[in-house]
């Protein structure tokens, strides 16, 4: 998969988790801060990323370049996501499923940071197991990331479109699409429209200074 250029989106960050954390060396023991950072720009596009360091700016600085070498493209089907998903990673579980519009996010403080940063606006979640935030943001990612188009989906499955999406919410895009692509058509006939009469009235005017250019000379 190729690389996404952070640097042509208008990223948002949010932190997730900041925790002080030890490691045993000869001598004692080493403390510092590591970050779990968010990043998304709220169309498509999501990331998260792990930085440490010793004062808590700079971790989550590091955080957030992580996270942008990072980022996924998620397949949005209006507000929502196209299909049920259910990932796991470590002892975290989570279930992500489509919702209608004006349901809202309703999920916990890791996925909900997730999912909004992606633009996801209405969608069921389900966290089950442990809720360790890294595990649960990186299941989260994991699941967003496995996401196909609708289409793409059923193929890989071998199954249509209404068997992924179920009937009614197919039958639903379908009608989406359907009413996009004409008021595309309408758009495009106003344009071609109005270039039509910018052009006749371009020559409507060429006309009268002509005219008023022959008069001119017989005087």
């Amino acid at each position: 998969m190729a690389r996404i250029d952070a640097s042509k989106l208008n990223l948002e960050e949010t932190v997730v988790e900041v925790s002080r954390v030890s490691k045993v060396v000869q001598g004692g023991r080493n403390f510092s801060i590591r970050a779990l950072v968010v990043v998304g720009d709220r169309n498509g596009h999501v990331g998260f990323g792990f930085g440490k360091a010793s004062e808590y700016t700079e971790a989550i600085r590091k955080a957030v370049e992580d996270a942008k070498k990072h980022l996924v493209e998620v397949p949005l089907s209006g507000t929502t996501i196209p299909y049920l998903i259910k990932t796991t990673f470590g002892a975290s579980e989570v279930l992500l499923k489509p919702a209608a519009p004006g349901t809202g996010v309703i999920a916990g403080g890791a996925v909900r940071a997730v999912v909004e940063a992606a633009g996801i606006r209405d969608i069921l979640t389900k966290t089950l197991g442990s809720t360790n935030k890294a595990n649960t943001v990186q299941a989260c990612m994991k699941a967003l990331r496995e996401l196909r188009a609708p289409d793409e989906e059923a193929a890989r499955r071998g199954k249509t479109v209404a068997d992924i999406l179920g009937k009614k919410r197919a039958e639903q895009l379908a009608a989406a699409a359907t009413a996009a692509a004409e008021q595309a058509a309408a758009a495009k006939a106003a344009r071609e429209e109005e270039a039509r009469e910018s052009r006749a009235a371009g020559r409507r005017g060429g006309e009268r200074r002509e005219r008023r250019s022959g008069g001119e000379r017989r005087r």
